[in-house]
């Protein structure tokens, strides 16, 4: 709905906020994939209680939108920037309610956690086996209401009890997609 929309010219991008987040990839300690997602905290705002990659908007001390991401990774989670091994990114995602185009990348941490949560932005982790991210029966659909559209059916994830869905969950499939291509 989302692309059908910008290119019949109804969500229009104006001026947007750039942001870069991390799909971040780890073994836990069975050595079993997992990827990080993390529940944002309650506040006053468009993305509250929100499930999320880490990251952020990109600071004007930002050589990149892949520094943007590392930087707000280490800060919400505590991954060590130069532990992470960056495989990629993916397309960009335009979130009309907030007005941010956010840049994906994928990276792969090898260490296990611990991982060390800001609280100020995180109320807790989400660790996702990568099973569960690949298997079809993790994939569901929601009706909502958001800023911008009223009762729709939005696509979406369901792991580890959380629903995944919007910009996210528009960007994981991404993500999903080419792991498939790979496996």
């Amino acid at each position: 709905m989302r692309i059908r929309e910008l290119e019949a010219g109804k969500i229009v991008k104006k001026d947007p906020r750039r942001a870069g987040v991390m799909a971040l990839f780890y073994p836990d300690e069975a050595s079993q994939t997992r990827l990080l997602l993390i529940m944002r905290n309650s506040y006053n705002g468009i993305h509250s209680r929100q499930v999320a990659f880490p990251g952020g908007k990109q600071e004007k001390e930002d050589a990149s939108l892949l520094a943007t991401a590392l930087r707000e990774t280490w800060e919400e989670v505590g991954a060590i920037p130069e532990q992470v091994e960056v495989v990629r990114e993916v397309s960009d995602v335009y979130i009309p309610p907030s007005n941010f185009e956010v840049r994906p990348f994928v990276g792969l941490y090898h260490r296990t956690r611990p991982f060390v949560l800001q609280p100020e932005e995180v109320d807790h982790l989400i660790e996702v086996p990568l099973i569960q991210v690949l298997d079809d029966a993790f994939l569901t659909s929601q009706i909502l209401s958001t800023s911008y559209a009223k009762n729709i059916e939005v696509p979406a994830f369901y792991l580890q009890g959380y629903t995944v869905w919007g910009a996210t969950a528009m960007m994981l499939n991404e993500i999903r997609e080419l792991i498939k291509q790979v496996l």
